[in-house]
């Protein structure tokens, strides 16, 4: 697939998405949030990206919601689905999910749905869930102390490209090579030509670091785990929650061991670093401690020395001559004729302190015998020499021992890093089908039959249209167990009469709103319902009172618009009378549904001019009504499933009917009459 070819994907879009490693799988997968880690691209976009490509896999070219109010009514049903999800990546990923006129895709859809639908939203589940996000790339981490080595240019621009980590040096000879080998750490020459070098310091020659970046770099791969160590974390909680819920997230269990993953995690500190090794953190400590310990050893001996002066007997008196040395005074002779013990046994005092507080090993503890000595003098001094050497040498020793550690944990980490791609996404996904799930649930919801349109094999049989029995509209303003259940189904172009506050609205809602669900593939809130699969839904809201002549006649292209060529289409609205004067509307719309009757359309007009459009109709148009059973105490009593080809009174005719009922009289009876 060509990434330009997805609708909404422009060049710079696609450009994006090609820094993803598989682009076009990962544009395929649907999967939002790996969609999402391309440059540029947001939840938002990459959910536009999936649907998009969802789109082209199954050519589905149109566009099924035709007017504002159908586009109304699936951001309705959307939204029912997400206020039931627990992540921003679910919302994001319901998203893709829209209804289509593609017979392949809606099966694909429902063959999703009836799995999700069958899953428990256990609360632990959920709770678990609150910490799952999508994994994060983290910053790129700049490796000071190791470079790569070429001399070849076009080597060079791909090392630089591939692994920005790391400073990428040119070379010429073995001369330039030892040269890096005192300024690194660690070399990595690139070119086969050097093989066979010998020179001094950490240098390798592997003409094959670019194609493995987790030895070149480990750095890279133990960033990704120590950015991401709370979403996976979180993804293995989901896991174990699903588990024990008896509903596990995949049934294989999960894509990775998650003993295996929290012992590696365990081992990485938050910033990459290696963690939990008492070796490394020895000579790390060693390190950063060892100017204040050289301090404190000097004044250990210095402590030592003092004493001794102090309590020695030579020939001035010992506290006249701690004033002269503490003044300045070259007493270099005197400490070495007099106090050569007892100097020596500060010094030590001071080489034992300093091994003791650095903890170091007797290798390390015999370079640091050479920090002390020297010349007597007081107060002691120390070869900053030797300090520097010292120094150099734990730094090495730390950097070799956090080098094998980190290339060690990577290669414990480098065949996790797919399997916990799929751990977080498989985490993730499960909160779509749980927010599936609970909306079935919560709405009563069945998968509806979704059915070819009966002319589709070239006979000349009507339209399926659609029919629904038990339906219950889920955005009615009141408790959906009060929500009174509606059967009805229509084939071919209706009127659908009724009373004022009858459900008329409410009816065009409840089928809008379950053929939109249906073509996106999701339940739908009915006991049962069949559903043509059709190309477009119209869906035209009641006018907000008369419209003047530039937007009369723009309603009128609309319709003019509708009704060229209106196979596949479903056709729904709302008291189109009330756009103009009533005998002028009761002709536009007989003419509007001989249209629609010519070419086999499923409509629905709801209508109070039924008996006036029946008369200026060339053909015998079907008429169902609401009909209402009554008033009781001034409430209006309402079957709410239209009664078919039943034209329904009007609340008008009901009150006169009831007053001719109680109160008798010729007025009464004579109006009642003119209904």
């Amino acid at each position: 697939m060509e990434l330009e070819a997805i609708p909404g994907v422009g060049a710079k879009t696609a450009a994006s998405l090609r820094e993803l490693d598989d682009p076009v799988a990962t544009v395929e997968s649907g999967d939002v949030a790996a969609i999402a880690r391309a440059p540029g691209v947001n939840e938002a976009r990459a959910a536009r990206i999936a649907r998009g490509a969802i789109r082209r896999r199954h050519g589905d070219d149109g566009r099924v919601l035709a007017t504002d109010r159908a586009r109304e009514l699936y951001r309705e049903a959307i939204d029912l689905l997400r206020e039931r999800t627990v992540t921003d990546y679910a919302a994001k990923r319901l998203e893709t999910f829209y209804p289509s006129a593609s017979a392949s895709r809606i099966a694909e859809a429902q063959s999703f749905a009836a799995a999700a639908a069958d899953r428990d939203p256990d609360p632990a589940v959920r709770e678990a869930l609150a910490d799952c996000a999508p994994l994060s790339d983290p910053p790129t981490v700049r490796v000071r102390d190791r470079c790569l080595a070429t001399a070849d240019a076009e080597t060079l621009a791909r090392a630089e490209a591939e692994v920005p980590e790391l400073s990428v040096e040119t070379v010429e000879d073995a001369r330039d090579v030892s040269e890096l080998g005192r300024s690194y750490a660690s070399v990595i020459v690139l070119d086969e030509s050097f093989a066979g070098l010998d020179v001094e310091g950490d240098v390798s020659v592997r003409p094959d670091a670019l194609e493995a970046p987790a030895e070149t770099v480990p750095e890279r791969l133990l960033a990704f785990f120590a950015e991401n160590r709370d979403r996976l974390e979180a993804a293995a909680a989901v896991h174990e929650a699903a588990a024990a819920a008896g509903d596990p997230v995949s049934g294989g269990g999960p894509p990775v061991a998650l003993d295996r993953l929290r012992d590696a995690l365990s081992r990485l500190d938050d910033d990459g670093t290696i963690a939990g090794d008492a070796e490394l953190d020895r000579l790390t400590a060693a390190v950063d401690d060892l100017d204040a310990a050289v301090s404190t050893a000097a004044s250990v001996a210095d402590d030592r020395l003092r004493e001794a002066i102090r309590e020695r007997d030579v020939t001035i008196e010992g506290t006249d001559f701690l004033s002269l040395v503490e003044q300045g005074a070259r007493v270099d002779s005197l400490l070495d004729r007099e106090l050569a013990d007892e100097y020596d046994a500060a010094v030590d005092a001071a080489r034992e302190h300093l091994a003791d507080a650095l903890r170091l090993e007797p290798e390390e503890a015999e370079l640091a015998e050479r920090v002390f000595g020297g010349d007597p003098s007081f107060p002691v001094d120390h070869d900053e020499s030797a300090v520097s050497r010292l120094r150099t040498e734990l730094s090495a020793a730390r950097d070799r021992r956090a080098a094998k550690l980190k290339a060690d944990l990577a290669s414990d980490l480098g065949d996790l890093r797919q399997p916990v791609e799929e751990l977080v996404r498989d985490a993730l996904e499960l909160d779509v089908e749980l927010a599936v799930a609970r909306f079935a649930r919560d709405f009563d919801c069945t998968l509806p039959e979704v059915v070819e349109p009966a002319g589709d094999d070239g006979g000349e049989a009507p339209p399926a249209g659609f029919r629904i029995e038990g339906g219950r509209s889920p955005l009615l303003d009141v408790d959906f167990a009060d929500v009174e259940p509606v059967d009805y189904g229509v084939s071919g172009a209706t009127l659908l009469s009724g009373v004022n506050s009858g459900g008329k609205t409410s009816t065009l809602d409840l089928v809008a709103l379950v053929v939109v669900l249906a073509q996106m593939g999701m339940p739908v809130p009915a006991e049962s319902a069949t559903v043509e699969r059709f190309e477009e839904i119209h869906y035209y809201a009641k006018s907000q009172g008369t419209l003047d002549a530039g937007a009369f006649e723009a309603t009128l292209r609309d319709f003019g618009d509708l009704v060229d060529g209106a196979d596949g289409r479903l056709v729904l609205v709302d008291e189109l009378e009330s756009i103009t004067e009533p005998g002028a509307s009761a002709k536009i719309i007989a003419g509007i549904l001989e249209a629609l009757d010519d070419q086999d359309a499923t409509a629905v007009f709801v209508s109070h001019l039924a008996r006036e459009i029946r008369a200026a109709a060339d053909f015998e148009v079907a008429v169902d009504g609401i009909e209402a059973a009554g008033l009781v105490d001034g409430e209006l009593r309402v079957n709410r499933s239209p009664k078919k080809g039943h034209l329904a009174r009007s609340t008008p005719e009901l009150i006169v009917e009831k007053l001719a009922d109680d109160r008798g009289g010729e007025f009464y009876g004579d109006l009642l009459e003119k209904f």
